[in-house]
């Protein structure tokens, strides 16, 4: 389903990518985009997978975009789904980032596309861009201060340094800090109890989160209604009052 540059693992209702380009410290080419958008399109229009687990091989997350193939003109936009195939259109299921080593750039990006960030104690963010004469131009200038203090986020974006984990864990960016080398087994355990729950509740409930953050109060709950009620007239909603009434585990259908 995927290239070599991304790879794709599955356990548990949990789907793990990983971006597989360890010798160039996983920067994000074309190949890489286009694996992350493939492995996207088919995980989110299938119901035995319920979340998803981003990160990198050989430890290292992600240094951002391949500096060397955009200047190759191998530029890693997906029409649509924008850098690395998710920074415009991130996935309908819950996606948890697990850093270790380095998230820089468009690196950093990535992460901040996901819904929750697991990393390790080690681990370091930044948006150098404007070291480079660029712009963090994959959200993260436009996501980041939305979930960090404002001030906080202009240091961050115009120095271009790095901030360790335990920084970004202080300012609630980062939701679990792990061991060296442990990041994905946190991501995993934490992406495990997400996927043990019903995963149109899950989708409707992403959903409104996010799309709630510019609804006014008049508009709400009539904007919220059309996303969940069909939540509450589905087989998943009969059988999760079932299985509670019969003290048992329910088994999910997606439907």
């Amino acid at each position: 389903m995927s290239a070599e540059e991304v790879l794709i693992e599955e356990s548990d209702g949990v789907a793990v990518i990983t971006i597989n380009r360890p010798s160039a410290r996983n920067a994000v080419n074309g190949a890489v985009a286009r694996g992350i958008a493939a492995a996207l399109d088919s995980l989110d229009s299938r119901t035995d997978v319920s979340a998803y687990v981003l990160t990198g091989a050989g430890g290292t997350f992600s240094a951002g975009m391949d500096l060397k193939a955009f200047l190759a003109g191998d530029f890693p936009v997906i029409e649509g789904r924008g850098f690395g195939g998710i920074a415009e259109a991130p996935p309908k299921k819950p996606l948890i980032a697990a850093v270790e080593g380095y998230a820089l750039a468009g690196g950093f990006e990535l992460a901040l596309s996901c819904d929750l960030i697991v990393a390790s104690a080690e681990s370091k963010f930044g948006l150098p861009e404007p070291k480079r004469g660029l712009v963090a131009g994959a959200g993260g200038i436009m996501r980041l201060p939305r979930r960090i203090p404002y001030h906080v986020a202009m240091e961050i974006a115009l120095t271009g340094d790095h901030y360790p984990a335990s920084r970004l864990y202080e300012l609630g960016l980062v939701n679990r800090i792990t061991e060296p080398g442990e990041a994905l087994a946190g991501a995993l355990e934490l992406a495990r109890r997400i996927a043990a729950n019903a995963p149109l509740a899950l989708a409707a409930t992403k959903k409104v989160i996010i799309e709630s953050a510019d609804w006014s109060i008049e508009e709400m709950f009539r904007k919220q209604g059309p996303i969940i009620n069909p939540v509450f007239g589905s087989k998943d909603a009969m059988e999760g009052a079932a299985a509670f009434a019969e003290k048992r585990a329910p088994q999910w259908r997606g439907e």
